[in-house]
């Protein structure tokens, strides 16, 4: 294991363990993904279309 590795991981096993209530182990049997998508903001919320914005899709579509 490279010293970078090693540092990286450290800070990743803080972060979890204080942002999410990780413990070590848990941290460790996470997968990269389960990680990265545990600490991810959340995406945006889209507010449904207004009736002027499909209007504006239907027009713009009209031709196909």
């Amino acid at each position: 294991m490279s010293e970078r590795f090693a540092a990286r991981a450290l800070q990743l096993a803080g972060l979890a363990a204080l942002r999410l209530g990780w413990t070590p182990r848990v941290f460790w049997n996470a997968t990269p993904s389960e990680l990265a998508a545990s600490i991810a903001p959340p995406a945006p919320t889209q507010l449904p279309p207004t009736p002027a914005g499909i209007a504006a899709l239907i027009e713009r579509d009209r031709d196909g």
